[in-house]
């Protein structure tokens, strides 16, 4: 239950993650090969439509797209170096 909790508090501060994804694909210390991983999971979702619930259901549809997008962003922040963490220490749990 925590973990749920972590996560919707991490889903409110997604305007924040901005300058951290562009920090992250801006910088050396992070491979070439965990930049692509990144890029490509974000980019099958969007090419491949598979929702868990439908969008026509205009909510409860969003919040699929959400949770994917938001874990693959906590991916992203486990991935980056402890420098960039500690930029960004909203992201620390």
């Amino acid at each position: 239950m925590i973990r749920f909790w972590r996560r919707i508090k991490f889903l409110f501060n997604v305007r924040k993650s901005v300058p951290f994804i562009i920090r992250f694909f801006q910088s050396r210390q992070v491979s070439l090969k965990k930049k692509w991983v990144s890029v490509l999971l974000l980019a099958a979702y969007l090419v491949f439509p598979w929702d868990l619930i439908p969008d026509v259901l205009v909510f409860f549809g969003l919040v699929d797209d959400l949770a994917v997008f938001t874990y693959v962003l906590q991916w992203m922040v486990k991935m980056a170096p402890e420098s960039l963490q500690d930029e960004f220490r909203v992201y620390k749990e």
